[in-house]
């Protein structure tokens, strides 16, 4: 789904420094984009029930990264929620 460009863009974003791939806040920015993704595929395809199941499990992944982002420093989940758009 996601190219290797658009993985270097949100690693050069989103990271803490140059080529930080396994930050929180990379890990959870590559989530959102494949979540955002799985969306817009998952209203055309209602039935596709595997890639239901693979978006569910993304959310809950990307859940816990924000759990543990949350609990070990709060101003980093407020600026990455905040640059997401997340709901949070």
């Amino acid at each position: 789904m996601l190219t290797k460009e658009k993985i270097a863009e949100i690693t050069k974003e989103f990271g803490r420094k140059e080529g930080d791939t396994g930050s929180v806040e990379v890990q959870v920015a590559l989530l959102t984009n494949q979540i955002n993704a799985l969306t817009e595929h998952m209203k055309v395809n209602k039935k596709d029930y595997s890639s239901n199941r693979g978006l569910l499990k993304m959310v809950g992944r990307r859940k816990n990264m924000l759990e543990y982002l949350k609990k070990n420093d709060v101003n980093r989940y407020r600026d990455l929620v905040k640059a997401l758009g997340l709901r949070k």
